[in-house]
């Protein structure tokens, strides 16, 4: 998927931290979610043809949202993913232009109960000047038509085909109107009696079902995926969920629990190749790759070509221009590689766990078979688990040590000062635990080692392997306030002295 844009800059402090929890990245996520959109969804399906041959459709779909109804969509636009996704050669026309549309269920029962009431209102400028002028030719035209006369409306896009037809039929009681194609709406000067034959007939293509139907746009196909419960492959695909989620199913709910059970039941079988590949070139001595391209290449290379069980994939003849030429950041062609990644990670999983000794053409279900340890865990960037589990509990992950930093004779430090002290250096993500303290965190135990050894003499900064009951603000009032109640105990117990007894 491609979006207008990733990491909303609004509110501060909003930007991945390897500070935060699965829950608090999910909170930051969703803001941006809310405020940018889809451009583009790319959808392969894999059908395994026979034995280990399987035959790839891939699909490109440019996405708007609607625009039909009474709430204008707004959404933010990245300067930075806007030249990202130009220079990779996205059309903007086809996204402007040509999008189809979506919404989700709770837009959709807005829109069912407009249309019931009837009090459905034109919300485009452009489109109430085309309704304005569809209205005055046919009232200029009525007046002299006769019964069962004809006449065409042409140059009509997306909605505006419904809006003439609902606002005419609901102006004139003695026309009706049909829809032609190519733009074009038929408008039948009619008897009342035949107007009320015509409104009950099956024939009637504005019909709320109908509307709804063409105003679902994509969201029809994504309902149509949810129904297959077909396993779900991308890459690095929280964000891709949760969007999933926002536009097509419904608004994305505070809880980041909810959020996870409510994608489990939508789709029962997640894989993300991020997670698979991560533990593969952990295991096995590959080329550093920064990317989904670059990972199928390096598949591609490592896979012996003439191992008869290695898995065949082709690209349909309606697709094949992906075979000649490389579209990277273009969703269908992502998509592509993303499906070829899982079964060439699969099938080098599968000889690591048979000593290469793999029987003739396996099948799908040993590839999920030797996946079992990753399904449902979606690779979690710069935080404090590895994965997140849409299954169960997620996992914390081993990182580096935290670091303290003290800071002597140097006033007026901040987070962001702190940030590039160390940059030179190494990547840290930084945050304030007091006011002469700060904590540090890095994803790489190189890192760590670095700065202890670079900063172990330095003059305004000491720096130490964190500890929770030595430098944890909450600890240390615990235990002056214990240290206190402590000593005065003591000097009750002191002065007061032993009770003395009477005869």
């Amino acid at each position: 998927m491609e979006f207008t844009g990733l990491h909303s800059i609004s509110p501060q402090n909003n930007q991945p931290s390897l500070f935060d929890s699965p829950a608090e990245r999910y909170l930051k996520a969703r803001q941006s979610v809310q405020r940018f959109t889809v451009t583009q969804l790319g959808l392969a399906i894999f059908s395994n043809e026979n034995s280990n041959k399987y035959v790839v459709h891939s699909y490109n779909f440019f996405l708007f949202p609607s625009t039909w109804g009474l709430t204008d969509v707004e959404f933010a636009l990245s300067a930075s993913s806007i030249q990202f996704l130009s220079h990779y050669g996205f059309d903007y026309s086809k996204f402007f232009e040509d999008g189809i549309p979506y919404m989700n269920e709770v837009q959709e029962k807005i829109l069912s109960q407009h249309l019931l009431a009837g009090s459905l209102k034109v919300s485009s400028a452009l489109d109430r000047d085309v309704l304005k002028k569809a209205i005055d030719e046919v009232t200029c035209w009525i007046v002299a038509a006769e019964e069962e006369e004809t006449m065409i409306l042409q140059d009509l896009n997306g909605y505006q085909i419904f809006d003439v037809q609902l606002v005419l039929r609901k102006a004139l009681q003695n026309v009706w109107t049909q829809p032609l194609g190519d733009k074009k709406v038929m408008v039948r000067k009619v008897s009342p009696q035949h107007r009320q034959l015509l409104e009950n007939s099956p024939y009637d293509y504005c019909r709320e079902e109908l509307i709804l139907l063409s105003a679902r746009g994509f969201t029809n196909l994504f309902q149509t995926l949810v129904k297959a419960k077909k396993p779900l492959v991308g890459h690095n695909m929280l964000m891709d969920l949760m969007h999933l989620h926002d536009k097509f199913y419904k608004p994305l709910p505070e809880s980041y629990e909810e959020f996870k059970r409510n994608i489990h039941n939508l789709f029962p079988v997640l894989i993300d190749t991020k997670t698979v590949t991560k533990s593969i070139w952990k295991k096995c001595p590959l080329p550093r790759v920064l990317n989904l391209l670059e990972v199928y290449e390096v598949l591609c290379r490592n896979l012996n070509p003439k191992d008869s069980t290695c898995p065949v994939i082709a690209l349909a003849s309606d697709c094949s221009r992906y075979a000649e030429k490389k579209s990277p950041h273009e969703a269908g062609y992502d998509a592509f590689l993303c499906g070829s990644v899982l079964l060439k990670s699969a099938h080098l999983l599968l000889c690591r766990s048979t000593d290469d000794a793999v029987e003739a053409d396996p099948s799908f279900s040993q590839y999920l078979t030797v996946l079992a340890e990753y399904l449902n865990k979606v690779n979690f960037i710069r935080g404090g688990v590895s994965s997140i589990n849409f299954s169960g509990k997620d996992a914390p992950c081993e990182h580096p040590p935290a670091l303290v930093v003290h800071v002597r004779g140097w006033p007026e430090l901040n987070e962001r000062k702190i940030y590039e002290e160390f940059k030179p250096l190494c990547l840290f993500d930084v945050r304030q635990l007091s006011k002469n303290q700060f904590i540090m965190l890095s994803n790489k135990f190189k890192h760590v080692r670095l700065v202890l050894r670079d900063y172990r003499h330095h003059p305004h900064l000491r720096v130490s392997v964190y500890r929770h009951w030595r430098h944890s603000p909450g600890v240390s009032c615990l235990l002056q306030v214990s240290g206190i109640v402590a000593l005065w105990s003591l000097l009750a117990f002191v002065l007061g002295g032993a009770p003395c007894c009477s005869l």
